[in-house]
């Protein structure tokens, strides 16, 4: 009986071709929304998570000031000095890496080419507490950063804006009144945290920076990164409680500094992106319940149309619940045929659009599928109502119906 339902309904389709597009247009257009903007949500999602972890792994960042980012109150605060940072890595247990930090910008100039781009003055732990790996060349030698020397290595991007495909080693770069030798090429990582361009940066030895462009010995911030399965709210506490004491913060006073952990931060953007990508399959939805009306709709008609056709069928025995089922049948038939489709726009569209926003494409069969039975399940509730009016006719009347 069921196979026979599924004929009727698709006979019935074949004589509507147009109209029985239509009615799937909506399911179509309904299912390959929400699953583009899922997809596409769950791309993003991850691509935050991606670069954010690209920081460095384990890391908390100590900067001077209550917040971090734009607008920080980081003014107000007195900046670090080389003692505190000397004074965490010997008394905080539990530190793989630390790496104190003096920031600077200034316009590269090389081979007839400049390029403004930022300088950070550091240790050899930066290049472990940010995941950075070398390319080419080396990195500081002991005596170079207790002497201050003018040497550098420089990310990606500024080796594409002064060297072009070349190799920078060995060649010296000038920045404001000196020049420095290029000694390291670090490997590119490409977009960090708030689409910053992780690669565009010249690194220098601390007191380089301190001396040559900062012009005092203060510290910007203290890069910690943590030993493998040391707990970092832990770590942090203690990293706290030591600040406090060497800026002498009284109980009743704030920290006039900040303790970042990068795990935090990957966590509220991904908590973020996870609330926008709901909300966007939430209005993607709204269209499949419109679809859904649709398909209400035309059964309507089709019944109305069809009502001597089903007066015979009552007529000659066919029990009220056969005719629920066949026009029931032809609901669910085009909310899932409208589903499928959908399915195999969405995902294209899903590919063109990751690519387009480089993002990673992650299929998910979770949301393929609820999207499926979604539609089905649109199909069954909109069909009711127009199948039950169906087998509810009298068939005499409905033998009468012009």
């Amino acid at each position: 009986m069921l196979w026979n339902s599924v004929t009727l309904a698709l006979k019935a389709m074949r004589r509507n071709k147009m109209r029985s597009f239509l009615t799937m247009l909506g399911i179509v257009i309904g299912v390959s929304a929400v699953i583009t903007m899922v997809t596409v949500g769950n791309g993003a999602t991850q691509a935050v998570s991606d670069q954010i972890a690209s920081l460095g792994s384990n890391l908390l960042i100590i900067t001077p000031g209550q917040r971090m980012g734009p607008g920080r109150d980081g003014s107000s605060a007195g900046p670090f000095k080389q003692a505190d940072a000397d004074a965490i890595r010997s008394q905080v247990p539990g530190i793989k890496a630390l790496a104190p930090t003096s920031n600077a910008s200034g316009t590269a100039v090389a081979n007839a080419n400049s390029w403004s781009t930022s300088v950070t003055g550091t240790t050899n732990d930066y290049l472990v507490t940010g995941n950075w790996t070398m390319s080419a060349g080396r990195a500081f030698t002991d005596a170079e950063v207790l002497g201050g020397s003018p040497v550098c290595i420089i990310g990606e991007t500024v080796r594409s804006k002064l060297f072009g495909k070349g190799s920078p080693v060995g060649s010296e770069i000038r920045i404001k009144q000196f020049s420095c030798q290029v000694i390291g090429l670090l490997q590119g990582k490409g977009s960090g945290g708030m689409g910053r361009d992780q690669d565009d940066t010249i690194l220098m030895p601390l007191r380089t920076v301190q001396r040559r462009m900062a012009g005092s010995t203060d510290v910007n911030s203290i890069m910690v990164s943590a030993r493998p399965n040391v707990d970092t709210d832990a770590l942090r506490n203690r990293i706290e409680r030591l600040m406090r004491e060497r800026r002498h913060i009284g109980d009743d006073k704030s920290d006039d500094f900040n303790v970042m952990d990068t795990k935090e931060i990957a966590s509220t953007m991904s908590g973020a992106m996870g609330i926008l990508t709901a909300l966007l399959g939430a209005v993607a939805a709204v269209s499949l319940l419109v679809g859904g009306i649709g398909i209400m709709n035309i059964m309507l008609v089709s019944i109305t149309e069809r009502t001597r056709e089903i007066g015979t069928r009552l007529a000659i025995g066919a029990l009220e619940w056969e005719v629920l089922l066949q026009f029931l049948v032809e609901a669910v038939t085009l909310s899932a045929l409208g589903g499928l489709v959908g399915i195999i726009l969405a995902t294209g569209a899903s590919i063109g659009l990751t690519k387009l926003m480089a993002v990673p494409y992650q299929f998910s069969v979770s949301i393929n599928t609820l999207a499926f039975l979604f539609s089905g399940g649109m199909g069954v509730f909109f069909g009711f109502v127009p199948a039950k009016r169906a087998a509810r006719l009298d068939p005499i009347e409905a033998l009468r119906h012009e």
